[in-house]
């Protein structure tokens, strides 16, 4: 990574990008709510990077075909996106009035000129409208990434996309409970990931993708195995338009090029099909909004494509229909699925238990593991993550693997985390079978679906793994609140005695 200055190309480090991007940020502290910067930095910085890429290929090419290279061939072998005339970032850098004006006219040519690729990628900002931005805010914000040179030359390795990861937990950190609607804690990305095993050339899908975390996480993992993520056959949809922009910037700056973001309601308008059914996939991941109202039961009586196997979820409370929606995306031999859940999945009656007992029965759900409590931004409750099979192992048929992970968690002022070892502790318990610390740091069984049925068809991993434990600790705590319970009461009887005296009441 390169700054110029002086004329002068210097070598950056990570943290100097890192800390040269988060100053974008600061340049539109005050004229900007700190959850509406994403919306801003991210289509700057992609569009900077598109600039940068395209004058290195522009040079390959000149070095390749000298005077005999022409646009056609410039174009079609060398860029993977097309530039408009006018469109550079030095067109909009050096524009000196109507800065906002210029750059809508440049981002929305680049968009019509790279329909398959770039529609919808720079989001919705008007960056016309002063009044949201004012143009010496803007000015400010191109200035800060104008020195940097973002090409795939000067970046080395990953440098970019990890910079990218980095500014999506600033703005989740600044964004509060909102960050939960583009951002996964990393750490329970890479655990759901780790678990789920992505190998090269599986077919992967997100059906509420966010910010494409999960996504760019199976591409580290086959990366980092050795295998080759161009391989992968990454799919997602996102119903947030802003949120599917970052999720494609997301993939592009993670050097990934193949893949489809599409946009719109994944109950009431699925587009991931293939023909008119859903389209299969190896794997299925997600950390969908939790219990969604107003999700779409209307249209799930009669769903054409056949999400609705184990029954109509409540019409206030979407979490069975991500399930069940996710279940019928995986391939019938190969698939698996990850989701994030709130534990109420796994014990809540009516509708919901109907569908939890018609799942159970199907033997496709392998593992619940119950995670520490405030890990999340939009939520503190403590969630757990559902682990459904096609084809479970001989060994874990007719069985449920449950793990309570709940103690391996480090804690946070704001917010709890998991470290590597604990990751690792938590993902080794669910591929042996047993505790790797054989020191309770982690508690599992696996417990058989007739133990399950005898239970009510509950999956409360409590139930199946600390219940004696908690026994002991529930008669602690009531000592405790009894001890507690007696000294109020006296301290409320003398104050009472000596009320009724100074009315003149004898007590």
């Amino acid at each position: 990574m390169t700054i110029v200055a002086n004329g002068v190309s210097t070598t950056l480090t990570q943290q100097q990008l890192e800390n040269r991007l988060l100053a974008a940020a600061n340049s539109l502290r005050g004229p900007v709510d700190p959850a509406d910067f994403k919306s801003y930095v991210f289509p700057i910085l992609f569009f900077k990077w598109i600039s940068d890429s395209w004058d290195y290929e522009h040079e390959q090419a000149v070095a390749d075909y000298g005077d005999d290279l022409t646009i056609e061939i410039e174009n079609q072998d060398y860029h993977p996106f097309v530039i408009p005339n006018g469109c550079h970032w030095r067109d909009v850098h050096e524009t000196s009035v109507l800065v906002g004006v210029k750059l809508n006219d440049a981002l929305i040519r680049l968009q019509n000129a790279n329909p398959d690729s770039l529609t919808g990628v720079f989001g919705d900002v008007n960056w016309a409208n002063t009044d949201r931005l004012p143009e010496v805010a803007l000015n400010n914000l191109l200035d800060v990434f104008h020195p940097i040179i973002l090409n795939r030359e000067r970046v080395p390795g990953d440098m970019l996309g990890a910079a990218y990861e980095v500014l999506l937990k600033s703005y989740a950190d600044d964004s509060g409970a909102k960050a939960g609607e583009f951002f996964t804690p990393r750490e329970v990305v890479h655990l759901l990931v780790k678990i789920l095993d992505p190998k090269p050339g599986d077919s992967i899908v997100d059906p509420a993708c966010g910010s494409g975390g999960m996504l760019v996480e199976t591409v580290n993992a086959v990366r980092s195995h050795g295998g080759d993520p161009r391989t992968l056959k990454l799919h997602g949809q996102e119903i947030n338009l802003t949120t599917s922009a970052i999720a494609k910037m997301n993939l592009y700056l993670h050097n990934v090029e193949d893949f489809r973001i599409v946009r719109g309601d994944t109950f009431r308008e699925p587009k991931l099909l293939d023909g008119d059914q859903l389209q299969k996939f190896d794997m299925v991941i997600a950390n969908p909004p939790f219990s969604l109202q107003n999700w779409g039961e209307e249209a799930w009586h009669n769903d054409p494509y056949k999400r609705s196997f184990c029954g109509v979820p409540p019409a206030k409370n979407g979490d069975y229909a991500w399930i069940q929606h996710m279940i019928a995306s995986m391939k019938a031999e190969t698939g698996r699925v990850g989701v994030v859940m709130p534990h109420g999945v796994l014990f809540r009656g009516g509708k919901e238990g109907a569908i939890r007992k018609c799942i159970l029965k199907s033997d496709l759900l392998e593992a619940v593991i119950a995670l520490p409590t405030n890990l999340f931004y939009s939520t503190s409750i403590g969630v757990c993550l559902l682990v459904f099979r096609s084809e479970k192992s001989p060994e874990r048929k007719n069985h449920v693997l449950f793990i309570d992970a709940t103690e391996r968690v480090q804690p946070g002022k704001n917010r709890n985390s998991m470290s590597e070892d604990d990751i690792a502790a938590i993902d080794a318990a669910y591929k042996a079978g047993i505790d790797p610390d054989g020191d309770g740091g982690v508690g599992l069984r696996l417990v058989t679906l007739a133990e399950i049925a005898d239970n009510g068809f509950d999956l409360s991993v409590s139930t199946y793994v600390k219940a004696a434990k908690n026994d002991e600790v529930d008669v602690e705590l009531a000592l405790v609140a009894f001890r507690k319970s007696q000294q109020v009461l006296s301290v409320a009887e003398r104050l009472l005695t000596d009320r009724l005296k100074a009315a003149g009441f004898d007590a």
